[in-house]
């Protein structure tokens, strides 16, 4: 008699704490614009992996890759209106926002990781505050290798810049290419083969991972690996979304986050070595800039730079000289 009451009981609790577990269970999307092959995407899919198992399923997180579910322009509005609950998007792509989003794509401000590293921590502050404002958390950013010149024959005269199509992926690239006389494209990273297919570029400024990724040795010849700067993706997710899970997966998440950033950034190291290796083995000639070259890109620079302070609020500009000093100390 009382094992016939006690294992109807017993089914009756489990199928409860299954519901109530099921209940609060939550399934988050998030989008980015990079394919499968990227790094940036192989440390988001495992920071949904970490936050899976950190959390016992409570919090499942599903990304989707190659801009497949919105496009690279539309993941911060559809994050905003909480559409979707997490995004990746290259943080310079929001320079209408504010210049501080662009700060990392100016020659000579961080040249190593190091540096890219400590500009993106004196940046953090204000940044969190302006995604604040608009509902949304930065959960990590992550660096791209250093951007370089890839071209379809060696570059070696400033006068080759002259009317040079340049695939340019942002504001700043733009006018940077535009600086040193060229004509800048905006194009997307999964649409750079047939950009360069169809004659739309002739040229782009972009990192040996992406050239590898891409498979840049299919339409041009030649590398120059410029160090011109460490752009950043940022990671990022709705303020009401986090705001509906319970404290121990909010802290699961965070955690998740700061080894998603570490990890992220040791990723980006190890990519660029393999990456220029690669280059180097499908046949790209890689080499330093000469000169000649190397002044122009600073003159370039230099104008970039003298724009942006022209546009920069004092916040903005005080967390570029809290990063020198730090720098510098």
């Amino acid at each position: 008699m009382h094992k016939r009451i006690t294992t109807p009981l017993l089914l009756v609790t489990a199928c409860s704490l299954a519901a109530a577990v099921t209940a609060h269970a939550a399934e988050w999307t998030m989008a980015t614009p990079y394919g499968d092959a990227s790094f940036h995407t192989q440390n988001n899919k495992q920071f949904a992996e970490d936050v899976a198992e950190a959390t016992n399923g409570d919090l499942t997180i599903t990304v989707h890759s190659g801009g497949s579910l919105v496009s690279h322009g539309e993941i911060k509005p559809s994050v905003r209106r909480g559409t979707i609950d997490a995004g990746e998007v290259f943080l310079s792509i929001l320079s209408n926002d504010d210049p501080i989003f662009e700060v990392d794509t100016l020659p000579g401000v961080a040249g190593s990781y190091e540096d890219a590293y400590a500009l993106w921590e004196a940046t953090k502050p204000m940044i969190t505050e302006l995604f604040a404002y608009e509902g949304m958390v930065p959960l990590y950013a992550v660096a791209w290798p250093a951007q370089g010149i890839y071209t379809s024959a060696p570059l070696t005269d400033p006068d080759q810049f002259d009317g040079l199509r340049v695939r340019a992926p942002n504001i700043n690239t733009q006018r940077f290419v535009d600086n040193l006389g060229g004509s800048p494209t905006e194009t997307e990273e999964s649409d750079i083969p047939t950009a360069f297919s169809t004659g739309r570029v002739d040229a782009m400024i972009t990192s040996s991972s992406t050239g590898n990724s891409m498979a840049a040795w299919d339409y041009v010849t030649d590398y120059t690996d410029a160090n011109l700067w460490l752009p950043k993706n940022i990671v990022f997710m709705s303020q009401r979304s986090f705001d509906r899970l319970d404290e121990t997966t909010q802290d699961a998440l965070m955690e998740a986050a700061a080894r998603a950033e570490e990890r992220g950034w040791q990723m980006s190291r190890e990519n660029n070595e393999a990456s220029l290796e690669a280059l180097k083995e499908n046949g790209i000639s890689v080499s330093q800039p000469n000169e000649a070259i190397s002044a122009a890109l600073q003159a370039a620079g230099d104008e970039l730079f003298a724009d942006w302070e022209s546009r920069a609020d004092d916040d903005a500009k005080q967390a570029l000289e809290s990063y020198r000093e730090q720098r510098d100390n």
